[in-house]
């Protein structure tokens, strides 16, 4: 079974910093295109950040997130980066990774595998 698996969150400061991890068993994530979604209470799904397979390489990031959180690969242990700082109360959610496979824009109705997803609660 496909199943990728969160870790990382937490609670963090204003202006704080997290690095939540996406591993995969059962499949390589080199070939897989990643996407990192947030979900806040009363809120839709939001895609954050999403990186191509390997070969494409490709990133993107939601406006929101622009300048503050960086995506990245980690092909040796097969997984996932998502590096967080200067968080702010706002970027309060669930994040959940997810797994497509090739290249997909980063939407949620695009990607086929699901985390449980992992809390990132940003609060003074």
């Amino acid at each position: 079974q496909l199943q990728p698996v969160e870790s990382g969150g937490g609670l963090v400061q204003p202006g704080g910093s997290l690095r939540l991890s996406c591993a995969a068993s059962g499949f390589i994530l080199d070939y897989y295109a990643i996407g990192w979604f947030r979900q806040a209470p009363g809120k839709e799904r939001e895609g954050v950040s999403c990186i191509s397979s390997s070969s494409d390489g490709s990133t993107y990031y939601a406006d929101s997130v622009k300048g503050r959180f960086t995506i990245s690969r980690d092909n040796a242990k097969n997984t996932v980066y998502l590096q967080m700082n200067s968080l702010k109360p706002e970027d309060t959610a669930v994040y959940i990774c997810a797994v497509t496979f090739g290249s997909s824009p980063c939407l949620a109705l695009t990607y086929d595998y699901w985390g449980q997803g992992t809390q990132v609660t940003v609060s003074s």
